[in-house]
């Protein structure tokens, strides 16, 4: 009698302990405004300069829908298949509950959970999802507290409003929309029953991922909806989810590429890891579209391509790192490791105009050999006297060397490491040929900083954060660092823009000013083409994953063609801009393009870019040689042939008036012959160049 007197006493115990704690729980909970305005997680929305949204990450979420905008019939799915007594219990089912634990009884493992609506938007918005008691009984006085404080219809709405349904989505608009392409407020019965057969494994019973299995729990769905008596027979039977269409997965298109690169560096940038984002970037998707399309129309069938250009303050407006991303989001233009090529004699040029070296200055095409390395140019033979201009415009090797010699190795590396290139930089002679692996975005951003006068430019691509109103972060732009005088970076110009119009980069041309150089390695592994025009600065790289040779690739075809069709696009909408320097033309055309590649040295040996074998005491760990990135994928393709342009005018006594015609766009009609240069002197500068400091 004593133990049954304890035990009644411990049961109203027991009792008013548990009525204090749900009222007491029911005082602490938010209101139903606070708890439909809550997020599920951070969800992150990332937006082009303009505003347009261009890819969501983490959680989605549709539009809310109040209870009477919810079709019946999503309403009695979700009731029927997840909590058929929903309107009977106070938020925990003791029928539920028992059927839960005879079924644990009898399996000897938990497998109906027993959880009520009420239990799971509970668990859903204030618990985690681990199966364990004291979880379940705070979950349990979580529902009955929310039952005290809400209506029932105000509990299915907010549970149909924030369920997780897979795939991202969370409430069954976002579901609609992410699998059938509308808005829940007019979803079908099929439709219904697919959205909340969802709820038990959303990842498995997802229509993007399994449609049988999508499929085939619908059905079940449907027939617990005839067993409750939520629809008829017939309805159950006219019913049929095969029939319904899915909405086609979005296509991860190129701008993945830039959103993999931008988004991470939001760690470092802001504290925020709660509050919805919305991230403004510098990507313009017009820009990025004409990309995309210029490296899949351009780059040879057998090999990748990458392109980034930059804005005059270092803005990212278009990123491709491969002709598909689908197909492999490995970026090319932030990762890969590749020879530059001639490309790189911007920074020979660079350390010898800072030396005291000008456009105009004669120096001699001639046999050189430089600590046991002897380049050569691929024409076989020299073309003797000539001025700098020339010599760069048709990307002479032999120069190249000689002044790198003059200048220093050293010297050089250490223009390069100005100039933003982070990769590790031999000082040996052939490194003036681009024998150092660079990185498309260091090599761009290199140009652009020429482009700017001299002043560096680093690239960004997130221009403000903001949360639910509030701006967290802006960037500001840093135009402080002075690489070079301003008068280097207008010579500098000077001999790019002649490069372009005269030289290997002819293809490149678009209408307008532009300045630029290609760049070729040995057997044709890798094809480069970096300018700028009207603010902008692009680079474009060709070439095979696993470094193999692509016939007839060289940086003055399809890389320079590439650039041309983007820089058409890109630049249409801004002003034309002139240079600081007018086009000068090189004091004669040399018969053959220096920066064609040649094949490799027979015999296995090691060549630089341009074919010239390298002397064994000469070639160091991080020398790069033979180009390859060995974190990129192998590739299977075979090699595709392609065709070269046509070179310049092959005369050396005069000048063909419609080749004139086209560099200058002027009309050399009835002109006279341009007179002799007496190579002993300088060429005049142009005019407009500023004036260099005195020497």
């Amino acid at each position: 009698m004593l133990a049954l007197k304890v035990t009644g006493v411990a049961f109203v115990l027991a009792f008013l302990a548990l009525v204090i704690a749900v009222y007491v729980t029911r005082g602490q909970l938010p209101s139903f405004d606070e708890l439909k305005s809550s997020p599920n997680g951070q969800m992150i929305r990332v937006l082009a300069a303009d505003g347009t949204p261009i890819v969501s990450l983490g959680p989605s979420y549709g539009e809310w829908l109040t209870y009477d905008q919810i079709p019946q019939v999503m309403k009695d799915a979700m009731v029927s298949v997840e909590d058929r007594r929903f309107r009977e219990h106070w938020g925990v089912d003791p029928v539920g509950v028992a059927r839960s634990v005879q079924v644990r009884i009898t399996e000897g493992h938990w497998k109906q959970g027993g959880s009520t609506i009420t239990q799971q938007l509970a668990r859903n918005i204030f618990l985690s999802s681990a199966k364990q008691f004291g979880r379940k009984f705070r979950e349990g006085i979580l529902a009955l507290a929310m039952e005290r404080k809400f209506t029932k219809d105000q509990v299915l709405e907010l549970y149909l409003n924030k369920v997780y349904f897979g795939g991202g989505a969370y409430g069954i608009d976002a579901a609609s929309r992410k699998f059938f392409g509308h808005g829940a407020d007019h979803l079908t019965l099929s439709e219904a029953a697919i959205i909340a057969g969802l709820v038990k494994a959303p990842s498995h019973y997802s229509p993007t991922a399994d449609a049988e299995a999508a499929v085939g729990r619908a059905g079940v769905v449907i027939g617990l909806m005839k067993e409750t008596g939520k629809i008829s027979p017939t309805e159950a039977a006219a019913a049929d989810p095969k029939t319904v269409k899915l909405a086609p997965e979005p296509n991860q298109n190129s701008v993945r590429y830039f959103t993999d690169w931008a988004l991470p560096q939001l760690e470092n940038l802001i504290d925020e890891p709660n509050r919805p984002l919305e991230v403004w970037t510098t990507i313009d998707i017009k820009m990025q579209k004409a990309a995309d399309d210029a490296i899949r129309n351009n780059a040879p069938g057998n090999a990748q391509g990458a392109l980034i250009s930059l804005d005059r303050d270092g803005a990212v407006r278009a990123m491709v790192g491969g002709k598909d991303y689908v197909t492999s989001n490995y970026n090319r233009s932030i990762t890969a490791l590749r020879q530059p090529g001639s490309s790189f004699k911007l920074f020979v040029y660079l350390a010898a105009l800072e030396a005291g070296k000008r456009p105009g200055d004669p120096i001699v095409d001639e046999p050189i050999t430089i600590e046991g390395w002897s380049p050569r140019n691929s024409s076989g033979r020299n073309a003797g006297q000539m001025d700098i201009r020339t010599a760069f415009a048709y990307s002479v090797n032999t120069v190249a060397a000689k002044l790198g010699q003059e200048v220093g190795f050293t010297t050089i590396a250490d223009m390069a490491r100005r100039f933003g290139i982070s990769t590790p930089i031999s000082t040996y002679p052939s490194m003036v040929l681009g024998s150092n692996d660079v990185r498309v975005i260091d090599m761009t951003r290199a140009f652009a900083s020429v482009a700017n006068k001299g002043v560096a430019v680093t690239p960004y691509g997130i221009t403000k954060v903001t949360s639910m109103g509030e701006t967290i972060y802006s960037h500001e732009v840093d135009r402080s660092h002075v690489l070079v005088a301003p008068y280097v970076a207008q010579e500098m110009t000077d001999l790019l823009q002649t490069a372009v119009n005269t030289g290997t980069g002819r293809a490149a041309q678009i209408g307008r000013p532009v300045a630029g150089k290609t760049g070729t390695t040995s057997s044709n592994k890798d094809g480069w083409f970096i300018g700028f025009s009207s603010g902008l600065t692009t680079g474009v790289w060709m070439g095979r994953d696993d470094a193999k040779v692509v016939p007839g690739l060289q940086g003055g075809t399809a890389p320079a063609r590439a650039f041309a069709a983007f820089m058409k696009i890109a630049t249409a909408g801004r002003p034309v801009e002139q240079f600081d320097t007018a086009v000068t033309l090189p004091e004669f055309q040399l018969e053959n393009e220096s920066d064609f590649g040649l094949p490799d040295n027979g015999g296995g040996s090691l060549v630089d870019p341009d074919g010239n074998p390298i002397p064994q005491d000469q070639i160091a760990p991080d020398d790069g040689i033979g180009g390859g990135d060995a974190g990129s994928p192998p590739s299977s393709e075979d090699d595709t042939p392609q065709t070269a342009p046509d070179g310049p005018p092959k005369t050396t006594d005069r000048i063909d008036k419609k080749w004139l015609d086209r560099v200058t766009g002027g009309d050399s009609s009835g002109g006279k012959r341009p007179p002799s240069r007496d190579h002993s002197q300088p060429v005049d500068r142009p005019r407009d160049v500023q004036p260099r400091p005195n020497q």
